[in-house]
C-alpha cells in the first residue's frame, strides 16, 4: 500500500485529450521526465493507485499530454478529470542535487539549531521572488525563508531539513500580552 509520506505531488490531470484515453496533465515538477520512472501514482478515492506511463509529450513548460496503460477510450480518461498526479518520492532521490523542486520537500520536517523542531512544511510558497516553507508550527502558520544559505543539512532519508535562520527572524521566544 502506497502512503503519503512516499509521495508527493507534481500536478493534476486536467481532461481527456482526443478519443485515444490520452489525458491533459498540469504539473509543477517534470521529475517524470528527469529520473527513470515507469509509473505515476493517482490519488483515486482517498487511496494512491499507481499508473503505468504508456507515453507523453510536452505541450509546454508546464503541460504535457499523458497515455496510461489501460486507458484506451475518452470515456475512460474522463475517470482522471482533476486527479491529483504524484510521484514516488524514493525515484525523485535519483535525481542528482539541485534538480529537485521545491514541492518534493511538503512533509518534511524543520528543525533550527537554536530552536529544535518547528514543525512540518504542509506548502511551498512560490508565488514571489523569495521562496517560503510554510510550516505547521503548533496549529500556527510559520513562513520561513528557503533560501540555501539557511539550510544547513538536508536528511532526505528521514525527512529533516535542518536549518539555521538569522536572530530575530522567528519571534517564537515571544510571550503574548495578557
Amino acid at each position: 500500500m502506497i502512503k503519503r509520506e512516499d509521495v508527493y505531488k507534481i500536478g493534476v490531470f486536467n481532461k481527456p485529450h482526443g478519443i485515444h484515453g490520452e489525458l491533459s496533465f498540469t504539473f509543477t515538477d517534470d521529475i517524470f521526465d528527469r529520473v527513470e520512472a515507469e509509473y505515476l501514482i493517482c490519488l483515486l478515492d482517498g487511496i494512491f493507485v499507481p499508473f503505468f506511463l504508456e507515453e507523453y509529450r510536452f505541450r509546454s513548460d508546464s503541460t504535457a499530454l499523458v497515455k496510461l496503460e489501460g486507458v484506451d477510450t475518452a470515456e475512460r480518461a474522463r475517470m482522471f478529470t482533476n486527479v491529483e498526479v504524484y510521484f514516488p518520492a524514493k525515484h525523485a532521490e535519483d535525481a542528482g542535487p539541485g534538480e529537485l523542486t521545491w514541492d518534493f520537500f511538503v512533509g518534511f520536517r524543520v528543525e533550527e539549531v537554536n530552536h529544535g523542531d518547528l514543525g512540518e512544511v504542509t506548502e511551498v510558497d512560490t508565488a514571489t521572488i523569495n521562496t517560503l516553507f510554510v510550516v505547521d508550527h503548533q496549529g500556527e502558520e510559520l513562513l520561513i525563508p528557503a533560501q540555501e544559505e539557511f539550510i544547513q543539512n538536508i536528511d532526505q532519508k528521514h525527512k529533516v531539513i535542518t536549518m539555521d535562520l538569522p536572530e530575530g527572524l522567528l519571534a517564537l521566544d515571544e510571550t503574548e500580552e495578557v
